[in-house]
């Protein structure tokens, strides 16, 4: 039996936006949609939700859906034409201005944040300046220290600059509000700076009674601080590589070894790690992944990270169903082939009955070469913790929430179903599925069942159950 353990999650956008491609990428293994909320308006949001929650209805697949916030992604105004900077010119970035010689417009009043002496990153890096000085209210001066061009609305990085905790800007609460009233699974929170970013939005949820879960995006030099990003993984309930900002904020040479760290630390912690960014950015314009993008996928997966997640690849790209294609098929070839590096103390910080026995079912199902681990689970929390131990087999989640069902769709080896709850909900679902041909075995199928003497209850799995499923 050929099961991708590694998730997929693409990003909706105009190449992707109609439910005749939504339906075909999960048909080829999607696992989850990212909604840009930098990007697209409410009214087309209102029309990709029901649309992606229709076919993972059709296909009987549940689907996680990601409210991905644009966060203080300052970025330049309208220029009224490409302007051309040379090494030592001064030019002046003014909230609110018009265009005009060397002033230039921003998004964002940057003399309230930044310090003279800072570097301040123009277009993904491709035109350095430091801060020299701060002139009123609304300006700054910088001296700009390479040559190259400024473009309207391009992007700008500070990567030294503190925020204060003030990476929440309007437009994110008002999209925060839109999404607790949506059918939202996850929040994904941009330049994250601390663990008290999370805990602040975390607050903000739960006052508007949405239960969607929190992805640290972590794309700032002052979050991988050892300590700071260690309390980030603790406090939220996943943590996305954004690997473009994290870049041109601590250098391109930081991020595999960041990578390779958040991976780490959300195995030990038992959060969800997803990586981002160009994973195959070359397949926008071609139908075939390079070697490299190939390599960097199948890195991601011996990593042992949850998931993989797909940008311009699927919102602008022109071949998104081939890139969902190439993607899947590295994965499950390199799975096959090269095992999850081992690494000590997974959930080192939580020593529960619940991850002991988890760590016990999936050492059990490997030694015994059963067909899946069925794990009984109300919010997701056991389904999670085995998932930390990266079981090498399938790894079928059964709940009666379909909220639960749709966030696990992101974790790792999870393939989740809805049941009702009960004493033999795990067995049921296992029958059924063996009756189908889920297995692809003829014969008698053994599984491991893990569940609680309560269905249903949260935090109360005690039980590993081995039962042989008859033909």
């Amino acid at each position: 039996m050929i099961f991708k353990r590694t998730k997929i999650l693409a990003t909706l956008g105009p190449a992707t936006n109609s439910p005749e491609k939504i339906t075909q990428l999960m048909k080829e293994g999607v696992n989850g949609f990212r909604l840009n909320f930098s990007h697209g308006s409410y009214e087309e949001r209102d029309e990709q939700i029901p649309w992606i929650r229709a076919a993972s209805k059709d296909l009987d697949k549940p689907v996680a859906i990601l409210q991905d916030l644009q966060g203080p992604k300052i970025r330049l105004g309208n220029l009224t034409e490409n302007s051309k900077v040379q090494k030592g010119d001064e030019i002046i970035l003014d909230y609110g201005a018009e265009h005009h010689d060397n002033v230039f417009p921003v998004q964002y009043n940057l003399a309230e944040k930044v310090k003279v002496g800072e570097p301040l990153y123009i277009f993904d890096g491709k035109v350095r300046t430091t801060v020299v000085a701060i002139e009123g209210d609304t300006a700054i001066r910088l001296k700009v220290e390479n040559d190259g061009v400024l473009m309207s609305r391009k992007g700008i990085n500070l990567p030294d600059t503190d925020f204060g905790g003030d990476i929440l800007t309007p437009k994110d609460i008002q999209d925060i509000e839109y999404g607790a009233k949506a059918d939202i699974d996850y929040v994904a929170l941009s330049f994250v700076q601390s663990a008290d970013d999370i805990n602040n939005l975390r607050q903000m949820l739960v006052g508007l009674g949405s239960v969607a879960q929190i992805i640290a995006k972590i794309e700032t030099k002052a979050a991988i601080e050892p300590d700071t990003l260690r309390a980030i993984v603790k406090a939220s309930d996943g943590v996305m590589v954004a690997r473009g900002d994290l870049a041109v904020e601590a250098g391109a040479e930081v991020v595999p070894v960041v990578q390779r760290k958040i991976g780490e630390l959300c195995r030990r912690y038992g959060k969800l790690s997803i990586v981002a960014t160009q994973m195959m950015a070359s397949m926008v314009d071609a139908p075939e992944p390079t070697r490299a993008e190939v390599s960097d996928v199948a890195t991601a997966v011996v990593l042992g990270f949850d998931t993989v997640m797909l940008s311009d690849e699927t919102a602008n790209g022109s071949y998104p169903v081939e890139t969902v294609k190439a993607m899947k098929k590295t994965i499950i070839y390199t799975q096959e082939h090269m095992p999850v590096v081992t690494i000590d103390n997974v959930l080192i910080d939580s020593i529960s009955r619940r991850n002991a026995i988890s760590a016990a079912a999936v050492k059990v199902a490997e030694q015994l070469q059963v067909r899946a681990i069925v794990c009984e689970t109300k919010s997701g929390a056991t389904a999670a913790s085995i998932a930390a131990f990266r079981p090498n087999l399938p790894l079928i989640s059964v709940t009666s929430e379909p909220r639960t069902a749709q966030q696990l769709a992101l974790s790792y080896a999870s393939k989740s179903f809805v049941h009702p709850d009960g004493e033999t909900a795990g067995l049921e679902v296992a029958k059924q599925l063996h009756s189908e041909g889920y297995f692809h075995v003829d014969g008698d199928v053994t599984v491991v069942i893990v569940s609680g003497k309560q269905p249903g209850v949260t935090g109360e799995t005690d039980t590993i159950r081995v039962r042989t499923i008859r033909a």
